[in-house]
């Protein structure tokens, strides 16, 4: 009990360091953002705090299957720290900023052709915004979409050189998948197959959608120029890390299905073992 407490404390520690993170390092940040910053880093430690210090489910997936929520975490705190040291580098430069800078640019230009993700970004923003902006948030998609193609490809090889989730004990699907009711609609194996295909094929399908979905909102209302350096940060990492993460859901929902299959394959042979005659 002790180990869980100070477990859920230590997560709920790392999520206010995550958040608060782009208004400690850039400068002249106003007060009434650092008052909001803190107020949402509370809120999301305290979640935290009573997810991982319950017994029961609560709203995270594959709470006790790790490093499916580690990776995650990792991914996304390595690409707020990087978003955020480049647009510090645009008012206090140093070496490691323009190092990281100029390693953003050089990923960015790299991904940036005709119809990919990154194209569709800087493509929703208005026409008339300065080129020196326009690279920017180009170094920025370009970091945070290579940060979560790593962060996939990592979650991939991981699985398979430890064997997740079979090697990490018992998977209890009511902790692990809280949303997802096993009792109901049709065999678990087939729902789980059915929303691991969901799952990835949104994921493959959010970057392009969402860039979309902006410009066409900048129709209707005021254009979005991500001109903030908040709303740069967040946005970005928000827009590569919510695909990654359905992605994974969808690889992890498909492997849980396969090993539920294998083990039923394997009660119905030792079932027709115990029947054949002696």
């Amino acid at each position: 009990m002790i180990s869980q407490l100070t477990g859920a404390l230590v997560r709920a520690v790392l999520v206010i360091v995550l958040i608060a993170t782009p208004s400690l390092m850039l400068p002249h940040v106003s007060s009434d953002t650092t008052q909001i910053v803190a107020l949402v880093a509370l809120f999301a430690a305290a979640l935290t705090f009573f997810e991982y210090a319950s017994t029961y489910p609560g709203l995270v997936e594959f709470r006790d299957a790790p490093p499916f929520n580690r990776l995650r975490f990792l991914s996304l705190f390595i690409t707020v720290i990087l978003l955020s040291t480049i647009v510090r580098g645009q008012t206090e430069p140093t070496t490691l900023t323009e190092f990281i800078a100029a390693l953003g640019d050089k990923l960015g230009e790299v991904i940036d052709v005709p119809y990919s993700p990154v194209r569709l970004v800087v493509l929703m923003l208005p026409e008339d915004m300065a080129t020196r902006h326009l690279i920017m948030v180009r170094t920025s998609a370009g970091i945070a979409y290579m940060i979560s193609m790593m962060t996939l490809i990592f979650f991939v090889v991981t699985m398979r050189m430890i064997g997740w989730p079979s090697r990490i004990g018992t998977f209890n699907v009511w902790i692990n998948l809280p949303t997802f009711d096993p009792t109901t609609g049709g065999d678990v194996v087939d729902r789980l197959q059915r929303d691991a295909r969901f799952n990835i094929a949104l994921g493959f399908l959010l970057p392009f959608l969402i860039p979309a979905a902006v410009k066409l909102a900048s129709l209707a209302f005021s254009p979005v120029t991500l001109e903030s350096p908040q709303t740069l940060i967040w946005t970005m990492t928000a827009w590569a890390f919510l695909p990654a993460s359905l992605f994974m859901r969808g690889i992890a929902m498909g492997r849980i299905a396969g090993m539920i299959e294998a083990k039923r394959r394997q009660n119905n042979v030792a079932s027709g073992a115990d029947l054949l005659p002696a």
